[in-house]
Formats: structure tokens, C-alpha cells, sequence
């Protein structure tokens, strides 16, 4: 089997770049959000938090006022993130 890759170089309008920031932070930001409450649980509990449980809480934070910035980005990256998570 022959694996091929290409690699592209891409130039953000300062728009984009924006966006792209912003989205990029909000998906670390709540993977380590996410991460903090699945080790809690584990060392406080020896309790495992799945995925579906870690979506649930990602739609709470997203109703909280000082983490509302969540809603101004797609939601499938930080999904995603959520998956990389469980991984």
C-alpha cells in the first residue's frame, strides 16, 4: 500500500486568523477543562467520565456567563476535542 501526503501552505486573512485563534484557544481551553474533570473524578471517586458525560458538561458550560466565548465558535472542533479526549 503506497501512502501519499501533500502539504499545503495557507495564508489567513487577518479575519481567519482570528477565528482561527479563537477557536483553537477555545478548544484547548475546555480539552483541559474537560481533562480536570475526568482526573478529579478518577482520583476522587474511581469514577471513569465518558465522552457522552463530557459533551453533557460542554453544553453547561456553554450556559455559563463567563464562559459564553464558547458559543461564538463552531461547535464541531470542540466536539472533536472531546473525542481526541476519550481517546
Amino acid at each position: 500500500m503506497v501512502e501519499k501526503a501533500y502539504k499545503f501552505r495557507f495564508y489567513p486573512t487577518p479575519e481567519q486568523e482570528s477565528l482561527l485563534r479563537r477557536t483553537l484557544g477555545c478548544v484547548r481551553g475546555h480539552y483541559n477543562k474537560a481533562l480536570a474533570a475526568r482526573t478529579t473524578a478518577w482520583y476522587e471517586n474511581k469514577e471513569r467520565v465518558s465522552y457522552k458525560q463530557t459533551s453533557a458538561m460542554l453544553t453547561l458550560w456553554k450556559k455559563q456567563e463567563d464562559l459564553d466565548f464558547l458559543t461564538k465558535v463552531s461547535s464541531v472542533p470542540l466536539q472533536q476535542g472531546l473525542r481526541h479526549l476519550q481517546t
